[in-house]
C-alpha cells in the first residue's frame, strides 16, 4: 500500500475524532500508513489506497460532515476498500449487541459497496456543545461508553483484511 489510509470523522465534541485516532493507531502499529483527518478537510481521497469514514450519531443521522464527505468523494470511494462507523448510543448497547446503521449510513454502504461498517458507543459528558447535549448530560443521561478494545479489535480486521489484499493472500 503506497497511499496509506484515511480515517476521515465527523464529531462535534471529539468523541468520534477520538475513535478515529485509536483506528489510525492500530492501523499505523499494523505497518499501514494511516491518518485520522476531520471529514470537514479532506479535499481528495485521490491519493489514499483506503478509506474509513465515521460519524457521530445525532437524532438518528451520521454527523453532518461524514454526511458530507461521502456525498462528495461518491465517486473515488466506490472504487477504494471502504470502512464505514458510527458512534453514538449513550448506553453500553454497542458492546452488547451489533447495531444496524441508521438508513442514510446504509445507503451508503450499498451504493459505494463499503466492507464493513460497525456502531461503537458514543461519549457525551460536561461541557459538551449544543443545547440538547446539554440537556442530555444535566439530566443524568451522559457518560463514556466507548470500548477501546472492540474499537481496536475492529481496526485490526480492516489491516489485516488490507494487508492480505497486498500480499494477495
Amino acid at each position: 500500500m503506497s497511499g496509506g489510509v484515511l480515517v476521515a470523522y465527523g464529531t462535534t465534541n471529539g468523541s468520534t475524532a477520538q475513535i478515529a485516532e485509536t483506528v489510525a493507531e492500530v492501523l499505523n502499529k499494523a505497518g499501514l500508513q494511516a491518518w485520522a483527518r476531520p471529514a470537514a478537510s479532506v479535499a481528495s481521497v485521490a491519493d489514499y489506497d483506503a478509506v474509513v469514514v465515521g460519524g457521530g450519531l445525532y437524532a438518528g443521522r451520521w454527523h453532518r460532515h461524514a454526511r458530507r464527505f461521502v456525498r462528495r468523494h461518491h465517486r473515488a470511494l466506490a472504487e477504494k476498500p471502504l470502512w464505514l462507523f458510527s458512534s453514538g448510543p449513550l448506553d453500553a448497547s454497542a458492546s452488547e449487541k451489533d447495531i444496524p446503521p441508521v438508513p442514510g449510513v446504509r445507503r451508503a454502504m450499498t451504493r459505494l459497496d463499503a466492507r464493513g461498517h460497525v456502531t461503537f458507543g458514543g461519549r457525551l459528558v460536561e461541557g459538551a456543545r449544543g443545547r440538547i447535549a446539554k440537556m442530555i448530560v444535566r439530566n443524568g443521561k451522559g457518560g463514556d461508553f466507548r470500548d477501546f478494545a472492540r474499537i481496536e479489535e475492529w481496526a485490526q480486521g480492516i489491516a489485516d483484511e488490507l494487508t492480505k489484499d497486498a500480499t494477495g493472500s
